[in-house]
């Protein structure tokens, strides 16, 4: 196992869309492991390590909201595109203001959220001589305490972004912290890209406000 960190995470909305509601968004109750992944490696990823999140601590009471929205159900052609690029005069655009280009979606989202996520990297395949643990975890804390990252972190879409806060003396605890145990249900726990992209799915179960997902994970 490599070195970990404790990463607070938090934004006014979040949606991390549950893929069986098709079209119209339904947020899970809380983070995804691959969502809050994507949070740590927009803040310092390379080939040489692999992110695998531990546990995540919900900090905050799980809380819906209804929006709703028009949004554009139509692509710009990839055909016109390339008669573009070929010199023809057609305008690349797209017109909102056609009632056949928008549609009206309602969302099911996430509002005032706040997780700590615990993690850890490992050295992958690609690392060089170059590459070691050490070096690699000085940067990704260095990174965090200065607010760094290639581009801005976002809690399940990138119209909700997330700030972010390295937590190194704080001990986490969240406002389910004597609940007891809650059944969160089937949630995606990550994508296998060497695997026709196969989603894998496990079996939440938040105990007393922590998602342990390394437990959960041995028996999905």
């Amino acid at each position: 196992m490599g070195y970990g960190i404790k990463l607070k995470v938090f934004g006014d909305y979040a949606c991390f869309t549950r893929p069986e509601m098709k079209v119209e968004r339904v947020s899970y109750d809380v983070i995804t492991p691959s969502a809050a992944r994507g949070v740590i490696e927009a803040i310092y990823w390379k080939p040489a390590i692999r992110w695998i999140v531990d546990k995540i601590y919900v900090m905050n009471k799980i809380k819906f909201t209804n929006v709703r929205r028009n949004e554009v159900c139509q692509k710009i052609s990839g055909t016109k595109v390339k008669n573009i690029m070929n010199g023809s005069n057609l305008e690349l655009y797209q017109n909102t203001s056609d009632v056949k280009v928008r549609q009206q979606r309602a969302s099911m989202i996430l509002k005032d959220v706040c997780y700590i996520l615990e993690a850890h990297f490992e050295m992958t395949a690609r690392a060089s001589k170059e590459d070691s643990v050490e070096k690699h975890y000085n940067i990704a804390l260095r990174r965090m305490r200065k607010g760094q990252c290639y581009f801005q972190p976002y809690l399940g879409t990138r119209e909700f972004a997330a700030n972010f806060q390295i937590i190194e003396d704080e001990r986490a605890t969240g406002f389910y912290s004597d609940k007891g145990e809650m059944d969160l249900g089937w949630m995606l726990w990550d994508m296998d890209f060497n695997n026709d992209m196969t989603p894998i799915f496990y079996r939440a179960s938040m105990k007393d406000g922590t998602i342990d997902v390394r437990d959960l994970l041995k028996v999905r």
